[in-house]
């Protein structure tokens, strides 16, 4: 019964991308580069990270344009997107997808430009919260991507995916049992055969952090890579972490679709740091670092051995998402927000002999070391009104239960909440006032492990958003990101209720 459920419970909140190049699934490390952020950290700053930290795979959620030019020269295999919301005209009309493709891919290519590699057709579109919306259109998108990318005589070298959800898959026991979920498999083999004929692989997203949370009695070390002593055993093949009984659920899904060989790569695998139980630096290290060691070592899952293809989720933190599916959808990144190292992490998984470490950002335009903090000497009484206010327009996830900042005072809290909407709006005096309640100081007000930021000077030209309201570029994949997450969140509770009653 424990060893169905580990697998059941974590495969609902699997979710899959399709996506990377079969001949170039070497064990190199990629990873996830999001936007969603009042605070951005300059475009040019983030590659400097990437390529200090010797990152080769990049993967984004749209096709923002600043951003994928940031990249020209560097050689770093990237991946765009196109949202949700562009799928109907994408499969209804050959010449958008032309359109599109040249304006986002071909466009960027050639001596000095972007080495984009992959571009994902949608993002999960056949979720079961979409109620059917985009089922019909993904795979015509699908193909006319694929026709506009061999027109433009890229059908070698730029390869057209699907993202896709976990709920693609059935709930069977086993992972050698793992098939496509019945009312899909028709389409799913429609659109298996088409990434086939270009050799593109599955990319499947493991979260063993939303098993953990989401899934009453859940085994912590099942969600680790230290080994579980109630393994699930699979015939000869013994399981004794999450991720390798997920992953090798895909490959047997492939397999009785008659793909034996297609090659799955991870997509998304993480752990956040702040905003929940759970989520906090001592076991965001423990996890990454062990799934680093685990995909270079070169053992593999039992159905794949060798190195793993993986992209870590996230880059750095994105205090703008929105906290609907919880406080930690902010602190996935393995860097802060402003580019600061989180905790040590060796990227070699200690298989080079050369033990590696992080490289934070450089040359980071902070605002000055100044703190907008309540100011003990007034009326207190409108304090409540007042965090609530600032919390409405700014991030204080890591005051909410679980998080870093949970254990301050009324005033600490205040303290944080002030300060935080204060570095949101660019220092600005009139943002530190809150009916005369607040003061500017120039001391660190930092508690022990709740640090008070200070914000980034915006790039010119650029404004601010306030949390809750992503730029234009990045608003569709923030609330399809939403949607996915809220969507884990149902599935997870339903399975384990039927679970339960078993």
């Amino acid at each position: 019964m424990a060893r169905r459920w580990g697998l059941i419970s974590f495969l609902v909140v699997v979710v899959c991308l399709v996506g990377w190049k079969v001949e170039l699934a070497s064990g190199e490390l990629g990873v996830n580069w999001g936007t969603i952020s009042s605070d951005p950290l300059p475009n040019n700053i983030v590659v400097q990270m990437l390529l200090d930290n010797k990152f080769v795979k990049v993967k984004l959620f749209d096709a923002n344009s600043d951003v994928i030019s940031s990249m020209k020269g560097t050689n770093l295999e990237v991946m765009v997107a196109i949202t949700n919301d562009m799928l109907a005209t994408m499969a209804t009309s050959t010449d958008a997808a032309a359109a599109w493709v040249k304006q986002n891919v071909t466009a960027y290519l050639g001596n000095g430009g972007v080495n984009i590699k992959y571009v994902a057709v949608g993002n999960e579109p056949f979720l079961n919260g979409y109620n059917g919306k985009y089922v019909d259109a993904t795979l015509p998108a699908l193909k006319n991507i694929q026709a506009a990318l061999a027109a433009a005589g890229l059908v070698d070298t730029v390869k057209a995916v699907v993202p896709c959800n976990a709920d693609i898959l059935g709930s069977q026991p086993l992972p050698s049992q793992q098939t496509f979920r019945s009312d899909l498999a028709p389409l799913m083999l429609q659109i298996v055969a088409a990434l086939d004929s270009t050799k593109s692989p599955f990319v499947v997203n493991l979260y063993p952090f939303l098993s953990l949370v989401l899934t009453t009695n859940f085994p912590i070390d099942f969600a680790f890579f230290t080994g579980y002593n109630t393994p699930i055993i699979d015939g000869t093949r013994v399981y004794s972490n999450v991720f390798d009984a997920s992953y090798d659920g895909l490959v047997s899904a492939l397999s009785s679709a008659g793909y034996p060989n297609m090659l799955v790569s991870v997509g998304e695998i993480g752990w956040p740091t702040d905003g929940a139980n759970y989520a906090n630096i001592s076991l965001a290290q423990k996890f990454n670092q062990q799934l680093v060691n685990h995909l270079e070592s070169g053992v593999g899952t039992p159905l794949r051995p060798g190195k793993l293809e993986a992209y870590v989720f996230s880059l750095l933190d994105e205090n703008a998402k929105s906290t609907l599916p919880g406080n930690f959808e902010r602190h996935w990144g393995v860097f802060n927000f402003d580019g600061s190292v989180k905790y040590p992490l060796d990227l070699t998984g200690g298989v080079s002999g050369a033990q590696t470490q992080l490289i934070g950002s450089k040359n980071v335009p902070y605002f000055p070391n100044q703190w907008c903090v309540v100011n003990p000497n007034k009326d207190l009484s409108t304090l409540p009104a007042n965090i609530e206010y600032a919390c409405a327009h700014a991030d204080c996830t890591p005051l909410y239960a679980g998080g870093s900042c949970s254990g301050l005072t009324l005033v600490q809290n205040a303290s944080y909440a002030f300060n935080t909407y204060y570095q949101f709006n660019s220092q600005l005096q009139s943002s530190c006032d809150f009916t005369g309640l607040a003061q500017v100081v120039t001391t660190d007000p930092s508690v022990g492990t709740c640090k008070f930021v200070i914000g980034l000077k915006p790039a010119t030209g650029s404004t601010i958003a306030p949390p809750g309201a992503p730029s234009s570029a990045n608003s569709g994949a923030s609330l399809q990101a939403d949607l996915r997450m809220l969507v884990i969140f149902v599935a997870v509770v339903v399975v384990n209720s039927c679970l339960l009653l078993e």
